[in-house]
């Protein structure tokens, strides 16, 4: 239809006004038809809109998973691929290598060599006279250092037997306590099997070859495994008195990693200090866990750990481990470019030197710099807010928590447990980070790189509780083979013997 003007519209009022009520009708329809199209393009275009963001969002995400390395999140450093990730460290300024005054092992000369000798000198090297019979003027002196050629040593103990002439009975001398079977490896070879597999990691076949290509003598596996259950037993009462130790203690590290046994995945537990060590698994990950392995329902200290949720359901103290912060936050400035986050990384490592200045002179920090780092600890979240809001709700609703995404989860961590990410300010004794932990972790993830899965449960409780005192003696400066040998021996070091 076409538009009508005034004159027009006034003259079919007149003259048709049917028509025009009419044509009115279609108009309305119209409208109405075109309000409706309108409602649902709007409708569509808000799912669309959110359906845009929701997929914007996964492919972000999915970007930032890609760039994750154990520089930026939690992962190990054996995942990153080719390039090393750039370390944190500030740079001191100093060479590599060893530092004035550092202690190094340069071979130094022995006075008590085990065996001389002595290269003479027959004649002259300038008029070939002969210099047999005249004594040397001086001594020149080089030593070297080597292994003897290594063989097994058999060591035979002869049982007497007599007859008695008055009762006509024989007896015999008591059997020797390391030579009770007629042939056997003494505790010494033993010692070193579990050393091998238990310490060093080497699967059994390697341990096989090794030792037939030092000793000469073609072992068994079965010998291998009967040695590592023998050192299990022998070390069950130190696993014991370690757990009760730990369980004493001010501060810990705990932690956890997943473990394949039996073809499922498994979680390897680890509470531990600067001087000792606890391994246990589970087929769980959180609260059930370790309520069974019995350490942390005991412990009354701090427990310094890298924000798993099942550790705040006990009551003790927290630290929270700040190199998980410092890695997360790294990763969120890669991903949104926020100064907030860059600040806060600042903020933890400047607190954290400060820290470590004090503790020359001082058991706490100023109350005016304490004030000062929490003031702008508040401030940057402040900042961090408000440069990641709260995500839209969906147009659909869905069930349970909207995700708030890593960033926001970080901030909300930072303020609610605020004390506890600064705990290493308020107590000097609180570490930084939990470091500790992880290193006596890591070994564990070597293990299962090198020999593989855990077969049985109980290969792998040997292994826990052999490595957890294998840790502790190393920690105490004892070697990990003489520890072995005097679990095996009947004294293993860190229990307490009788009087």
């Amino acid at each position: 239809m076409s538009m009508l003007n005034k004159q027009q519209f006034l003259k079919l009022c007149r003259e048709d006004p049917e028509g025009l009520y009419q044509v009115f009708c279609r108009l309305e329809s119209a409208v109405m038809e075109l309000s409706s199209q309108v409602r649902q393009l709007k409708a569509e275009n808000e799912l669309l809109r959110a359906e845009n963001q929701q997929l914007t969002q996964r492919v972000a995400d999915l970007e930032a998973q890609l760039k994750r390395n154990s520089s930026n999140s939690s992962k190990p450093p054996g995942s990153d691929e080719f390039v090393k990730p750039k370390s944190r460290r500030p740079k001191k300024g100093r060479a590599s290598g060893g530092q004035q005054g550092h202690q190094g092992n340069t071979l130094k000369m022995s006075d008590t060599p085990d065996e001389v000798h002595r290269h003479q000198v027959h004649q002259c090297g300038n008029c070939q006279a002969d210099l047999s019979g005249q004594p040397a003027d001086r001594i020149h002196r080089h030593q070297v250092f080597d292994l003897p050629e290594i063989t097994l040593q058999v060591i035979e103990h002869q049982r007497e037997e007599k007859l008695c002439l008055l009762c006509g009975e024989y007896s015999c001398a008591p059997v020797v306590k390391d030579a009770r079977q007629s042939v056997q490896y003494g505790h010494r070879m033993l010692s070193l099997l579990v050393y091998l597999t238990q310490y060093q990691l080497l699967p059994y076949q390697r341990t096989v070859e090794l030792v037939e290509a030092l000793c000469g003598q073609r072992i068994s596996e079965g010998t291998i495994f009967n040695a590592v259950c023998s050192a299990a037993e022998a070390t069950k009462d130190a696993e014991e008195h370690i757990a009760q130790e730990l369980a004493a203690e001010e501060i810990v590290h705990v932690d956890e990693t997943g473990m394949r046994i039996e073809g499922r995945r498994q979680w390897l537990h680890v509470v531990s200090t600067d001087e000792m060590t606890h391994y246990a698994y589970h087929e769980k990950r959180g609260y059930e866990a370790t309520q069974k392995i019995g350490i942390l329902p005991r412990f009354q200290g701090r427990a310094i750990h890298d924000f798993w949720k099942p550790y705040f359901r006990y009551e003790f103290l927290h630290g929270l481990c700040n190199a998980h912060h410092l890695r997360e936050l790294a990763g969120i400035t890669e991903r949104y470019h926020t100064q907030w986050s860059e600040d806060m990384q600042q903020l933890l490592q400047e607190i954290y030197q400060q820290v470590e200045l004090q503790k020359a002179h001082s058991t706490v920090l100023p109350k005016d710099m304490v004030r000062s780092f929490e003031k702008r600890y508040r401030d940057i979240l402040r900042a961090g807010y408000l440069a990641h809001p709260p995500p839209q709700r969906s147009a659909q609703p869905k069930r349970g928590r909207t995700k708030q995404g890593k960033a926001r989860n970080l901030l909300l961590r930072l303020r609610l447990h605020r004390k506890e990410v600064l705990a290493f300010m308020y107590d000097f004794s609180v570490p930084f980070e939990n470091n500790l932990a992880e290193r006596d972790l890591r070994m564990m993830k070597v293990r299962q790189k090198i020999s593989g899965v855990f077969r049985s449960a109980q290969g792998a409780q040997m292994f826990c509780r052999i490595r957890g005192y294998i840790s502790t003696a190393r920690k105490q400066q004892i070697p990990a083979i003489d520890a072995v040998k005097a679990a095996l021996d009947g004294n293993p070091f860190f229990v307490p013997q009788p009087p």
